[in-house]
C-alpha cells in the first residue's frame, strides 16, 4: 500500500471515530471500521486499541482545519499567520490537554514496541503541516525553496504537542511566557528563512 493511501486510510478511520463519537458513544473499533468501509483486520494494523484510536480521534474533532482558520484571509505577515496556527493549536490544547496527552503516550507507546521506518503505518496524523502550509501559502514567493521547505520543518518543532510538554513538564514556564518565547521562535525562523 502506497504511503498517501496509508495516510488517507488511518485519516477515514480517525474521522469514521469522531462522527461515532459526536452521536454521543463510544464505539468498537469494529463498529469504527465498519463506518470507515474497511475491514477489522485493516482497523486493527492501524490503530490496536480503541483506547488509542478514540484518544486520537478525540484531538482530531477539535483540531482546526486550515480553511477555517484563514477562512477571512487573516494577516499578509507570515510570521502574523504562523502565530495564528500557533494560537489556535494553544488554546485547543490547553482546552484538551488529558486527551492530547493521551494520544502522545499511546503514539510514544506504540513507537517504543514498533518502531517505524519509511513505508510503515504512521504512528500519528500529522495535523499541524497542512496548518503552517496554509499559514505560509500567501508568502511562498517570499522566500527560496530550500528556506521555504526548512521553514515550514523547524515550525512544527515549535507548534503543537511536543513543544507544549517541553515548556510545561521541562521548562515549566507559565503560559503567557510560554506564548513568549513561540512568538519570538516563529519571527526568529521567519526572518532566517527570508535570508
Amino acid at each position: 500500500m502506497r504511503p498517501n493511501q496509508k495516510r488517507r486510510t488511518r485519516k477515514d478511520l480517525l474521522q469514521a471515530a469522531a462522527r461515532l463519537m459526536k452521536q454521543g458513544r463510544r464505539p468498537s473499533l469494529e463498529e469504527v471500521a465498519e463506518e470507515a468501509l474497511v475491514s477489522r483486520a485493516t482497523a486493527y494494523r492501524y490503530f490496536p486499541t480503541i483506547e488509542a484510536l478514540l484518544a486520537e480521534a478525540s484531538a482530531d474533532v477539535v483540531t482546526p482545519e486550515p480553511g477555517d482558520l484563514f477562512k477571512d484571509g487573516g494577516p499578509a505577515d507570515p510570521a502574523a499567520r504562523v502565530e495564528a496556527v500557533d494560537t489556535a493549536l494553544h488554546e485547543m490544547m490547553l482546552a484538551n490537554e488529558p486527551a492530547i496527552r493521551l494520544m502522545l503516550a499511546n503514539s510514544l507507546q506504540r513507537a517504543a514496541s514498533a518502531p517505524t521506518t519509511p513505508g510503515t503505518l504512521p504512528l500519528r496524523q500529522n495535523r499541524r503541516t497542512p496548518l503552517l502550509e496554509a499559514a505560509l501559502a500567501p508568502a511562498r514567493k517570499q522566500f527560496k525553496p530550500a528556506g521555504y521547505d526548512m521553514l515550514a520543518k523547524a515550525l512544527a518543532l515549535v507548534v503543537g504537542t511536543e513543544a507544549m510538554v517541553v515548556f510545561k513538564d521541562v521548562l515549566q514556564l507559565p503560559d503567557a511566557e510560554a506564548r513568549k518565547v513561540k512568538r519570538w521562535a516563529i519571527r526568529a525562523l521567519v526572518e532566517a528563512a527570508k535570508r
